[in-house]
């Protein structure tokens, strides 16, 4: 399956079923990387080498996603234990990982040039045919 015109010949997109399990974590994985791989083709920085780079990126978002609803319904602090006189307040792991998915996709998108600061600084790559050379004529591939 190709989502976006003229990119699976270049950056083929992972089976996203094999790494969640979820359908709708399945639907916005391939909708993520549609976004990105759009951006990266129209301005000619998709590149095979982007791959996996692109692939922890969609990952950061969905775990971003997913812990952020969890803080959204519980808060970012978790609630002392009732009747344990020497129980805190704690963060919540799931606010900890929330940062730390936006962090991780923040220098992912810095590094793949996706963000409006760093898009002048990302290469366009380069798309050369090979040039035909005199001992090519000469070499011919020998069938077995």
């Amino acid at each position: 399956m190709e989502a976006v015109d003229g990119t699976g010949s270049i950056v083929q997109e992972p089976e996203w079923g094999t790494l969640f399990s979820d359908i709708v974590e399945v639907n916005a994985a391939r909708e993520y990387w549609r976004v990105i791989t759009t951006e990266m083709r129209e301005r000619n920085t998709l590149a095979a080498s982007n791959g996996h780079s692109i692939q922890r990126l969609v990952c950061a978002y969905l775990i971003y996603d997913a812990a952020a609803r969890v803080v959204a319904e519980k808060g970012a602090v978790t609630k002392p234990r009732p009747g344990n006189p020497k129980a805190i307040a704690r963060l919540s792991p799931y606010f900890t990982a929330m940062r730390e998915a936006a962090s991780d996709a923040a220098a992912l998108e810095a590094e793949l040039g996706l963000t409006p600061r760093r898009r002048n600084a990302a290469a366009k790559v380069e798309r050369t045919a090979r040039k035909a050379r005199a001992a090519d004529a000469y070499l011919r591939p020998v069938a077995k």
